[in-house]
Parts: structure tokens; C-alpha cells; sequence
């Protein structure tokens, strides 16, 4: 689902969500404006709350990992931006405009460079591969609820 061809390059989807403190700091249009300024096409969007069940669903990944409940309670302690973003190379440019997931760690001009706090309070969560995308996607948005 994630890919699509088109010309030379290679037209990808791939999935974000801008974290609480994003949301509570007012950053959203700033940092989906960086995402477009890229060449990047914000397909959907939806502002929610997420539970409990649907952060665990995200981040099953990192189950049984020492962060992973600090992840879940701070994810769901306010509103999300979920977005499907698409464009040349999605998944690697949208992971290259985000930086390091630790703040101190991605370089400035990056989303978490400049608007991250910690590794859990990074601002922005991007998907770090197209199956990924794919998976994470499907979580947040309908099929026709993407108008790509």
C-alpha cells in the first residue's frame, strides 16, 4: 500500500503524528509546513485523542521495553495529529527532516533538533520504514479517508 511509482522516482505514503506537546505548544502548522516546504502532500489528517489500547497498537514494537509505558502514558495524555504524508522517498525524507528520535541528538533545522524535548517528548513520531507506513496507517485512517 505504502508505494506508488511514479516517473523516475519513487512516490511513497508514509505515516506521522504529532506527539502532545507538539499540539499543546501550537506547533502543528509550523511543523507541517516544514513537511510541505519539502515537496511533501498531506493526503489526510485527523486530530484525536488516543487511549490506551490504540498507543499500545502503535508502539507494540517497543512492548517489553523500558520506555515503553512512559511512551503510551505520554502519548495519551493529550490530542495527536495524525497525518499520511506523501512524496518522493517519503519514509526516508520525512525521517531525515525529523532527526535523531533524541533531541539532543538531531541536528537544528531538524523537527526534534528544534521543537523536541526528550527521546519520548520528541515532538513527532515518523514511520521508519514503508511496512511500517503501512501498518500505522491502517491504524489511523480508512481507505478513503486518504485522497492521494
Amino acid at each position: 500500500m505504502p508505494d506508488k511509482l511514479g516517473g523516475e522516482d519513487v512516490v511513497q505514503i508514509t505515516f506521522i503524528m504529532l506527539k502532545p506537546g507538539a499540539v499543546e505548544k501550537r506547533l502543528v502548522g509550523k511543523i507541517l509546513a516544514r513537511i510541505e516546504g519539502e515537496g511533501m502532500r498531506i493526503v489526510a489528517l485527523k486530530a484525536i485523542k488516543l487511549g490506551r489500547e490504540g498507543a499500545e497498537r502503535l508502539y507494540a514494537v517497543h512492548k517489553g521495553k523500558p520506555f515503553f509505558r512512559d511512551l503510551v502514558d505520554y502519548i495519551t495524555s493529550g490530542p495527536v495529529v495524525a497525518a499520511v504524508v506523501e512524496g518522493a522517498d517519503a519514509v526516508s525524507a520525512v525521517r531525515r527532516l525529523c532527526g535523531a528520535t533524541d533531541p539532543s541528538e538531531a541536528g537544528a533545522g531538524t523537527i526534534r533538533g528544534d521543537y523536541g524535548v526528550s527521546i519520548t517528548k520528541n515532538a513527532i513520531h515518523a514511520a521508519d520504514s514503508a511496512e511500517s507506513a503501512g501498518r500505522e496507517i491502517a491504524l489511523f485512517f480508512k481507505p478513503d479517508e486518504i485522497f492521494s
